[in-house]
Order: C-alpha cells, then sequence, then structure tokens
C-alpha cells in the first residue's frame, strides 16, 4: 500500500505540558519506555536544528538569569559599605550595576522568548505529523480494529493522547532543560561564593527525600480511587440523563439520586484525602528550605562579621539556595509528565503499528459501466480463527435481481453484504462482480458500484443539500432537487425555514427518524448505483412515514441488482429469490410462496410474525 514505509517506518516524538505542581498525582506508565522514548525520537529528527536552537537559547537564558544575583550582590556590598564606612552612596557605581542587570533580565527574556516561539513551532509540526499519520492509518484499518475498540478509546487516543504529547512538547522539554542548566549553573555560582555554605545545602537534600517519598506513595492510592470513582460518577450522570425517561416512567428517581449520593461522599472522601495529602508536601519542603535558609543566613553573618564573605555574597548565595530546590521539584514533575507522555505515545504507536487491510494496489480492474451482476463461490468467513459465520457459500445474481435476506440474529445477515463490499476479506472461495474477482478491483472502484440504506441513518452536521450532494461533489442543484423529489423529501424540505439550506445539528435531531431516512435514500439515488444494499430501512418509523419511504424504496430499485435484509417478512414478499440464513448457512432459498409452501424454517419465521395468517 502506498505511503506504508511513511506511516509506520517514521517514528513519533512527544512530551507533556507542565501544568504546575503534580507531587503525588498517579502516573500511567509505558510498557516499553526506552523503545517508544526512540520512536518519539523520530518525529522531532527532522527538526533537530530548531532543538539546538531551542537548547542553545535555554541555556543563555538561564545563564544569565544565574548571573544577576552575584551582580546584584555586589550592589549590596556597595551600599552596605558606603553606609558602614560613612562614604555614602557610589551612584555611578550603583547605575552601572542596575543597568547590568537590566541588560541580564533583557537578554534572559529574549532567549526564553526564542526558545519557546522556536519550541512552539516544533511541537505544533511533530504533532501535526503525528495526527497526519495516524489520520491516514485509521483509514487503511480493516473494519475488524473498530470491532475490538470502541469509538470512545480510538477518540481517547487520537485526542487526548496526542494533545497530552504536544503539551508535553510545548512546555516540559524547555523546563527540563532550563531545570538541568539552572541546578548546575546554582550549584557553580554557590561554589565560588562558599564551599562551606554550599555543602550546608546539600546536606539538606536527603530531607526532601525522606519527607516526600511515603507521602507520594501514599497520596497516589488515593489519587487512583479518586479517578475510579469520579469515572463511576461520570457514568452514573450520563446514564440518569440518557435515560430519564425511563428513571420517570419507573419512578426510581430517589434510587438515582441516592446512588449519585453514596459515589459523590466516595468522590468526596478519596479527593479530599488525596488534596490534603499531597498538600502537606509543599509545607514540609518550605520547613527543609528555612532551615537550610537559617543555617545559610547564620553561617554566612559569622562568614560576614570574619570579613570571609561580603554580605552581598551572603544575600545572592540565599537567592541560589532558593533557586536550587526549585529546579529538583520541577525535575521530579517532568519526570512523571514524560512517563504519563509516553504512556501516551505508547498508545498512539499501537494504532500505527496495526495491520493494516490487505493492499489493492496490484488491482489493475476498474469497473467503468457495471452491470450489477454479482456471484459467491464457495464462500467461507469467520471474524476470528475459531469461529466460522459462513460456510461454503454459494450465489448467483442476474442484473436487476432483488435477493431478500434473512435469518435469525446472528445468522451471517450483515456478514454477507460487509464481504461484498469487501470490508473484510474471506478465507476461502471468491465473490465476483460482472464476472471480475472483487480482489482484482480497487476498494474505491467496488464500492462506487453500491449504494446503502441503512436502519441507522447517518448525516453529518450541514445542510440538506450538503448532505444529500455527499456522495456526488459536483452534483447540480437539479440533480440534488430530482433526487429528493424521487425520495419522497422534497415536501417536506421546502417546508423546513431554510429549505435546501436547513442545517442539520450534530445528531440531526431537529428533524424526524422518517425525515433522516427520506434524506438518505435521496443521497443514495443522486449517486444512481448499480447495486443497492437496503438494511430494514423502514423498521424505526411509524407507518405513515413507512409507505412514504417504501415508495421511495420502490423508485430506487428500478433497473438495480438490489440485496435486501429484511427482518419485517412483509416487505419481502415480491423479492426475485430470498435466501433463508442460519449460522452462516443457506438453509433454504425461493421466493415467497415457495417458501411457504415448503413450510420450513422461513414457514416458521413468517408465521412467527403472522400467526394470523398461520390460523387462517
Amino acid at each position: 500500500m502506498s505511503g506504508d514505509n511513511n506511516r509506520n517506518g517514521r517514528k513519533g516524538g512527544g512530551r507533556g505540558h507542565h501544568r504546575g505542581p503534580m507531587i503525588g498525582m498517579p502516573v500511567e506508565k509505558p510498557k516499553d519506555f526506552k523503545g517508544t522514548l526512540t520512536r518519539l525520537a523520530g518525529y522531532l529528527q527532522p527538526y533537530s536544528l530548531n532543538l539546538i536552537i531551542v537548547l542553545i537559547a535555554a541555556i543563555a537564558s538561564t545563564v544569565f538569569t544565574i548571573l544577576s544575583p552575584k551582580v546584584m550582590g555586589k550592589a549590596i556590598t556597595s551600599l552596605f559599605t558606603g553606609f558602614m564606612m560613612h562614604t555614602g552612596i557610589d551612584f555611578p557605581y550603583i547605575t552601572h550595576i542596575i543597568f547590568i542587570l537590566a541588560g541580564l533580565y533583557l537578554l534572559s527574556s529574549l532567549f526564553a522568548f526564542i526558545q519557546q516561539y522556536i519550541m512552539a513551532g516544533v511541537a505544533q509540526k511533530t504533532v501535526y505529523d503525528q495526527r497526519r499519520d495516524l489520520d491516514i492509518k485509521l483509514g487503511y484499518l480493516p473494519l475488524k480494529f473498530y470491532d475490538r475498540h470502541t469509538h470512545g478509546e480510538i477518540l481517547s487516543r487520537t485526542t487526548n493522547d496526542i494533545d497530552n504529547i504536544s503539551n508535553t512538547l510545548q512546555q516540559s522539554i524547555t523546563q527540563l532543560i532550563t531545570s538541568v542548566v539552572t541546578l548546575i549553573g546554582v550549584a557553580v555560582m554557590m561554589f565560588t561564593i562558599s564551599p562551606v555554605l554550599t555543602l550546608i545545602v546539600v546536606a539538606t537534600l536527603p530531607f526532601y527525600i525522606f519527607i516526600t517519598k511515603p507521602i507520594i506513595s501514599r497520596s497516589q492510592k488515593y489519587f487512583k480511587d479518586r479517578q475510579k470513582f469520579l469515572g463511576e460518577l461520570n457514568g452514573h450522570v450520563e446514564e440518569m440523563y440518557g435515560g430519564h425517561k425511563i428513571i420517570k416512567a419507573f419512578s426510581r428517581e430517589e434510587d438515582s439520586i441516592k446512588k449519585f449520593e453514596s459515589l459523590n461522599q466516595e468522590l468526596y472522601n478519596v479527593g479530599w484525602k488525596a488534596q490534603f495529602i499531597s498538600g502537606i508536601i509543599m509545607p514540609l519542603m518550605s520547613f527543609v528550605n528555612n532551615i537550610g535558609y537559617v543555617l545559610v543566613s547564620v553561617i554566612g553573618a559569622i562568614f560576614v562579621t570574619g570579613m570571609t564573605l561580603q554580605i552581598g555574597d551572603v544575600q545572592a548565595f540565599i537567592q541560589y539556595t532558593r533557586q536550587f530546590t526549585r529546579p529538583i521539584t520541577q525535575t521530579a514533575n517532568i519526570a512523571n509528565i514524560i512517563q504519563s507522555t509516553v504512556a501516551s505515545a505508547e498508545r498512539v504507536f499501537e494504532i500505527l503499528d496495526e495491520g493494516e487491510e490487505i493492499s489493492d494496489e496490484d488491482s489493475n480492474f476498474v469497473l467503468e459501466n457495471p452491470e450489477g451482476k454479482v456471484e459467491f463461490k464457495d464462500v467461507s468467513f469467520g471474524y476470528n480463527d475459531n469461529v466460522t459465520v459462513i460456510n461454503d457459500f454459494t450465489l448467483k445474481v442476474d442484473t436487476g435481481q432483488t435477493i431478500a435476506i434473512v435469518g435469525p440474529t446472528g445468522a451471517g445477515k450483515t456478514t454477507l453484504v460487509n464481504l461484498l463490499m469487501r470490508f473484510y476479506d474471506i478465507d476461502a472461495g471468491k465473490i465476483s462482480t460482472d464476472n471480475i474477482d472483487i480482489r482484482y478491483l480497487r476498494r474505491e472502484n467496488l464500492r462506487s458500484q453500491f449504494g446503502m440504506v441503512l436502519q441507522d441513518t447517518w448525516l453529518f452536521n450541514g445542510t440538506i443539500r450538503d448532505n444529500i450532494a455527499y456522495g456526488v461533489e459536483e452534483a447540480s442543484e437539479e440533480d440534488i432537487v430530482q433526487s429528493a423529489r424521487t425520495a419522497q423529501a422534497d415536501h417536506f424540505i421546502r417546508t423546513l425555514p431554510d429549505g435546501y439550506d436547513t442545517v442539520l445539528n450534530e445528531e440531526a435531531s431537529n428533524i424526524s427518524q422518517g425525515q433522516k431516512q427520506l434524506l438518505t435514500i435521496a443521497r443514495v439515488i443522486l449517486t444512481d448505483p448499480a447495486l443497492l444494499i437496503l438494511d430494514e430501512a423502514t423498521s424505526n418509523v411509524d407507518s405513515r412515514t413507512e409507505v412514504y419511504i417504501q415508495k421511495a424504496m420502490n423508485e430506487l430499485m428500478k433497473g438495480r441488482t438490489n440485496f435486501v435484509i429484511a427482518h419485517r417478512l412483509s416487505t419481502i414478499r415480491n423479492a426475485d429469490l430470498i435466501l433463508v440464513l442460519n449460522k452462516g448457512d443457506i438453509v433454504e432459498q425461493g421466493n415467497h410462496e415457495e417458501l411457504l409452501e415448503k413450510k420450513g424454517f422461513y414457514a416458521d419465521l413468517y408465521y412467527s410474525q403472522f400467526p394470523e395468517v398461520s390460523v387462517s
């Protein structure tokens, strides 16, 4: 399949957004951290030069920030000396220091702007590449992938996980660079001022680990429980509002409220504990910080009185002490975020590594004017290796015939249609249209021969005109209106305030179910397919609307080869051939009268729907 190497060979890159203190938050850990991180780096490789510039800018910005306390200390020393020696303030020197500080802050801000500006571009380009590859991949995945994964799970991976990677790329990587450079640079500056004071500050670091480690372990349990109860509460709320009519009909409002209150109380209990325990960390760290400040201030004062240190150096050292502890906390937080981001990337790569549909690159046949002939020959198929749904199925359909497919749930009715349109590839046998094996036809050409009207209508957020013309982009206004007329939809469309310009909302709930179905029929009529698939298109409408839909479908079926999946057996009495399926096998076939005369499986199905006919 074209583009496979580009899609699958390409590796992804990502980082997570640091949105403040996250100590105690539960972290989703990746299964293969190193391998996934390597693939992430592959997405960043095309932007290596940009990343080098970001690295240089981050280092420069941090270095200029680190130099500022040392320079400020010189100003304080000058002011203190002038005050103690009664020599007055050396304004030219202080002014000189102020200009130097202004220059340092300006340069630091400039390089910080450069790093953020370039990194924003790298982040957005990287996730753009990932979204593109993911979108292409989803288009090539077989239907069995969507059978195994819920829509919510796929959406979560294509939106939440990608956003997590984007946010990390945007913020956390530059913060990690800044934190590491700050840690090293501050340590060097502190050591140049006083090795003794530096050792005192370093000696306080084990206390941070000693205090925070047990608290983090305990709070993670409560954060995990909080997410669990939050999910249960959200599910209950969605269930209550989604089925509020049923709840009211059975007078179960009080039970629903009690369940909500119970879940809400549980969420409150674990949420309060999680926030309280994790909230203890910062006061305890501040306590350790303050002890360090006290020790530095006292010992620094002793050094000042002993003339071994200047007061400005002590003031600068105290500022460095504050700067020294901050990146340690940030680095721990960012490490957690990156772990979570790599886990998100891993979920994205799992989709990119899924097996694709069998390539149709070598399918060279194109049917320009399909006649609508179809043949199944010894077809066998199963959704997995252990269970066969269709067994040695053989059928020959001539142009213009109407084939009805009936049978109990799970008999394989919809499966036949899925195989015919090559949504799934068969395990054995052959399916052909107009005497050409469908595996030799490109999927686009094969599926363009079919029109489908399904039980579940699908209309998108847009105008009625755009929905009808969905399959024919170049359709004229006259063609659209004529299709609507043939589908018995033109009248109701013109009664709407904006007519064909009426905008359907996301669920098309601003029109009735029957009107939706008429629009889908109009859409199929406009494509003028050679073969038609009808999957119980009238099952969700009232009897009066069914008359309109049935009339529209009769117009649609004229001159085409039709496959009708039927649950209401009254709708298929005039079919040329009725296939009765049970457990993947054709147990009976014939027209309506022939099958009733056999008094077999079909007759049992029919009389179960129309017992009065059996009695008569």
